[in-house]
């Protein structure tokens, strides 16, 4: 049969029942209105809350340490300064407005860690000085304080409302690309044996790449829920798992830094270690639950308490204790003067204690008080997550811009672990050594993976 146009009658019909379906099919896919906008999006949100997000862009002096030009010899035949040589390092991360008044923002210490300047660049790209208000490495937080008016600052939320699924958005500048906004959901919560220190990280897989360290995490609402941190990743991109320090923690971390320049934590009193096998097997209990205690330090609260080497401790008010380092978070983690209910096993019978926590027993002391060539650094023992194995010491918390220690090469987050060549275990072993006042203060520092000679004149 020869093919005929179709009648104008039919058309008209295919062409009603054709719109009729796209009709049909577009309302069916639309959403139902989100804040009144007729598709969802998050840019609202992002709108008000981007500009509490800040740049911050460190430079650190590092001296040059070189066999040439350290020898007087070589120096004087080629007519050279007898001056410290020095490179600049810079580092680039994340920070986040959390009180617009007084101009306080929230960071990473690894971001800000050993800074001699410090600039801060805001959403509107004006860029200013700051200074640190406190840090605290133990949880890898810092505050700074900046001068600028017309802050915006983001709100905080209660972390521990989060759940698993909750959806989140991460916003930061990674690789100095410029303010960059990643969304996913939570992951976990109480993420724990990452790093030292003390552990309550927040894991999502919002992308979360070098350079968003400090960066704020936030919930739909706007709210701030985390800091970012670090991620895990073989390559150092982000492979969707980034972990975050929960709001309530950093909030806690920052009253006390403004209040006291350092946080004032408890202490138990106890060294422990984590339940082998072969500790189980000698001990008769289960592989892997519990901490077992290695030693009580006399006139803590754990001597008070009565407890002794080889108990296992295996509950704190009622939370399972898995490993050492959950029973030290929870040390760390909570605040001075709380009584906690120990249960622990001992010879195979389970016994009950209750202990308050007392204010941890930590050496800091000024170093005008020690020699006028310490004058403006304020000297510490070193914290739980500074150490680690071959390394002892007394860790300068600050230096002072004008001091002679400043002019010499000491920064802040120095770790002083020699005088006149002789090893020192901690700051109080450094003050009985200058007890002595040397005539020469020959000082071995170590910051980062670097290690030399300071002399202090």
């Amino acid at each position: 049969m020869p093919w005929k146009p179709a009648s104008p009658t039919f058309l008209v019909s295919i062409l009603a029942l054709v719109l009729g379906l796209t009709t049909n099919l577009s309302l069916a896919s639309l959403p139902p209105a989100v804040d009144g906008q007729p598709l969802p999006t998050l840019a609202p949100m992002i709108d008000r809350v981007t500009p509490a997000v800040v740049n911050i862009n460190t430079k650190t002096r590092v001296q040059v340490r070189d066999p040439f030009f350290d020898d007087p010899v070589f120096r004087r035949f080629f007519n050279i300064p007898n001056q410290p040589r020095e490179r600049v390092q810079q580092s680039l991360g994340s920070g986040v407005i959390v009180d617009a008044g007084k101009g306080y923002v929230l960071t990473n210490n690894h971001v800000t860690q050993g800074a001699d300047d410090i600039d801060v660049t805001l959403h509107d790209n004006r860029t200013v000085k700051a200074r640190v208000i406190g840090s605290d490495p133990d949880t890898d937080l810092t505050v700074l304080q900046i001068p600028a008016d017309g802050l915006q600052a983001i709100p905080l939320a209660r972390s521990k409302d989060l759940r698993v699924g909750d959806f989140v958005v991460a916003i930061g500048d990674p690789f100095g690309l410029g303010q960059t906004v990643t969304s996913g959901i939570v992951s976990a919560l109480d993420r724990t044996g990452l790093s030292r220190g003390y552990q309550n990280f927040i894991q999502t897989d919002a992308s979360i790449n070098p350079g968003n360290s400090g960066g704020a995490l936030v919930n739909l609402r706007g709210e701030l829920v985390g800091i970012n941190s670090m991620i895990f990743s073989p390559s150092g991109a982000s492979v969707g798992i980034g972990f975050a320090i929960p709001s309530d923690l950093a909030a806690n971390v920052m009253r006390q830094l403004v209040a006291y320049g350092e946080v004032r934590r408890g202490a138990l009193g106890v060294d422990t270690q984590d339940i082998t096998p072969e500790i189980a097997g000698l001990l008769g209990i289960d592989p892997g639950k519990g901490a077992v205690v290695t030693r009580v330090r006399n006139g803590s609260a754990a001597a008070s308490a009565g407890l002794r080497p080889g108990d296992v401790i295996t509950a704190v008010n009622g939370k399972a204790i898995g490993s050492g380092q959950e029973l030290h978070n929870i040390e760390g983690l909570t605040p001075v003067g709380t009584v906690l209910s120990i249960d622990l096993q001992r010879e195979g019978k389970l016994i009950n204690v209750a202990l308050t926590l007392n204010a941890s027993a930590s050496t800091s002391l000024r170093g005008t008080d020690l020699d006028a060539r310490l004058a403006g650094v304020v000297l510490s023992d070193l914290s739980d997550s500074q150490r680690r194995p071959g390394l002892s010491g007394s860790i300068a918390k600050s230096v002072e811009r004008s001091s002679r220690a400043y002019a010499s090469g000491l920064r802040p987050g120095d770790v002083i672990v020699g005088i006149n060549q002789r090893d020192i275990e901690d700051t109080g072993e450094l003050a009985d050594l200058l007890q002595r006042t040397p005539r020469q203060l020959l000082l071995t520092v170590v910051r980062g993976q670097s290690v030399f000679y300071l002399l202090l004149k």
